[in-house]
């Protein structure tokens, strides 16, 4: 489902703008859609006030809390939605949430479960919105972060769509909306028509455009160097500095050689490097670096003028960094599968 469809369905049962728009920020704000006090002027038609059990039932359905893990740096959600799919999103600390747009990803990152399987199928711009809604029932979210599940670049009307409402009904600062892409060309290229302008975030992971290719197989040839530039664009543009998000894998990518190609790139750029030490992934030789290391890169960095956070993977310390709660539940669930196939199995000949 998208938001152009929920808009159509309540202009069918009669709504006018005022009460469209009321109706979602009502679902936005995770609060009940008759809530807010009922005076003559603002009244909803009798067809909209009788759908409105059935309209909440279904957005509700849209994103449900299927199970929560609690972390050190906030609590990971895995979300069903409304076919019994599920994705993953992150409640993070002051007020932040991450949101997946993608039911697992065309990109391929060698170091990142949730491209393992590749894209399974798009999230609408209603599902992406409806995580936010969910996990405001849960609390407060002040911002919000398109970096979970997908490369939003690959689902971008639906993506685009989420951005506007939440930065309109949705009441959320355009600068606490960052949408995060590897670089993708279209990207730069829809920005400038929007009438929300979000933050950005850049995967970077590396200054040299042919590792760049190895870790991030599937993703837009583009040059580092070009991608900054883009970056630097916007950043300057809307006043918003550029966050470029670099997983640190021990002997990959946490050389000096690195450090310098940072610093080249970077120096005098409205920018800030988040450094993200690897999440060991079953089934993957990466390690991440050691926790003094990974500080020193950091120091390194700022002591040569570069804005650097060391910061941790969301969900590292109950093993569910992205994409690792869905592949634990799907392999859980394609073993009790085959447990009662050889059951059946087991019956059939026993009766034979």
């Amino acid at each position: 489902m998208d938001i152009d469809h929920i808009r159509q369905r309540l202009r069918a049962l009669g709504a006018r703008p005022s009460h469209e728009g009321r109706l979602l920020r009502a679902w936005l704000q995770g609060r009940a859609l008759d809530a807010g006090p009922h005076t003559d002027s603002n009244r909803l038609p009798k067809a909209l006030q009788t759908a409105l059990p059935e309209l909440e039932a279904e957005l509700h359905g849209l994103a449900r809390v299927r199970s929560e893990h609690p972390g050190e740096d906030g609590t990971r959600l895995l979300v069903e939605l409304a076919d019994g799919q599920t994705v993953e999103s992150v409640l993070l600390p002051r007020d932040g949430l991450c949101v997946s747009t993608q039911l697992g990803c065309a990109v391929g990152c060698v170091f990142c479960m949730t491209g393992k399987d590749g894209l399974l199928r798009q999230l609408g711009s209603a599902e992406i919105v409806a995580q936010v809604a969910l996990a405001r029932r849960l609390r407060r979210v002040h911002k919000v972060v398109f970096m979970g599940m997908g490369e939003p670049a690959h689902n971008l009307d639906a993506v685009v769509e989420a951005i506007e409402l939440l930065g309109t009904e949705g009441a959320i600062p355009h600068k606490n909306l960052v949408l995060s892409t590897v670089g993708d060309l279209r990207v730069f290229e829809r920005l400038p028509q929007m009438r929300v302008k979000p933050a950005l975030a850049l995967s970077l992971h590396t200054t040299r455009a042919e590792l760049r290719t190895q870790l991030l197989p599937r993703a837009p040839r583009i040059d580092p160097a070009e991608l900054v530039e883009l970056g630097e664009a916007w950043a300057r543009t809307t006043g918003y500095p550029i966050q470029y998000q670099w997983t640190l894998i021990e002997g990959v990518n946490d050389g000096e050689e690195e450090l310098d190609g940072i610093v080249g790139l970077l120096a005098g750029k409205y920018a800030v490097m988040n450094m993200i030490p690897f999440n060991a992934v079953d089934g993957l030789d990466f390690r991440r670096p050691s926790a003094e290391r990974a500080a020193e890169i950091a120091r390194s960095l700022h002591r040569r003028g570069i804005l650097t956070k060391l910061r941790q993977s969301a969900g590292q310390d109950v093993d569910a960094g992205c994409g690792q709660l869905r592949a634990r539940e799907s392999q859980v669930a394609f073993v009790r599968r085959a447990e009662k196939r050889a059951a059946r199995g087991a019956a059939n000949t026993a009766d034979a």
